[in-house]
């Protein structure tokens, strides 16, 4: 796969099956948020919302389906600081002629970081009448991507370097300490995080793999 591929291995659906009857499709909102690592080092993310009427829905006969909404945020974000360093807003798709006139109101992103309470942040800044819900919803939807994304820099800078892929050779104990509090199996409190202090071995994607393909799990 080069640099410039987009995803060729996107092949599958993520959505579950409807039932039986379940016809017809009344509505699509689809989103979809990637990352990529630039020449100067910083992080890109690219996020979309789009909703669509299904062909024949609103209007009759028609045979394309109808966008009501198409919104587009890139952003790119200083590595490892993952503070926003430039900000683009797009509005593609939209009911009313003044929408697009938020657009530069989500500059005001620029010098914050992505970090714990960027949601919150982001909320005071851009919910309700300060924004385009679905910008905003967006937003909240691309913010995780960037911690997820630090990881996946790591690796990619290792194989740049010749050297060991980070993942797979560190201990899975030196990871879990940034993710208390972060949702419920991570509570403080919590049977999950006792038993990892107690030297318990964590199950994650990663390891369930490694034994997929028949190659030793960490340890």
């Amino acid at each position: 796969m080069t640099d410039t591929d987009r995803a060729p291995w996107r092949t599958d659906s993520i959505l579950p099956a409807p039932p039986a009857g379940a016809v017809p499709v009344l509505h699509d909102r689809e989103y979809r948020v990637e990352s990529f690592l630039l020449d100067n080092g910083n992080l890109l993310i690219q996020g979309a919302v789009r909703d669509q009427k299904p062909p024949g829905v609103y209007i009759p006969d028609d045979p394309e389906p109808l966008t009501m909404h198409h919104m587009q945020v890139t952003l790119e974000v200083e590595f490892p600081s993952r503070i926003i360093v430039s900000v683009e807003a797009r509005l593609l798709a939209y009911p009313h002629d003044l929408c697009p006139s938020i657009e530069q109101h989500y500059d005001k992103l620029v010098g914050l970081s992505i970090a714990r309470g960027f949601t919150n942040t982001v909320r005071e800044l851009f919910g309700g009448p300060r924004g385009c819900s679905h910008t905003t919803a967006l937003l909240q939807a691309m913010a995780p991507i960037a911690m997820q994304s630090t990881k996946s820099i790591e690796c990619i800078e290792a194989e740049r370097a010749g050297e060991p892929n980070p993942i797979i050779v560190r201990p899975p104990s030196e990871s879990w300490k940034t993710l208390t509090n972060t949702c419920h199996v991570w509570a403080d409190d919590g049977p999950r995080k006792a038993e990892v202090e107690r030297g318990g071995v964590q199950t994650i994607p990663v390891d369930i793999r490694l034994q997929q393909l028949g190659r030793r799990p960490r340890t």
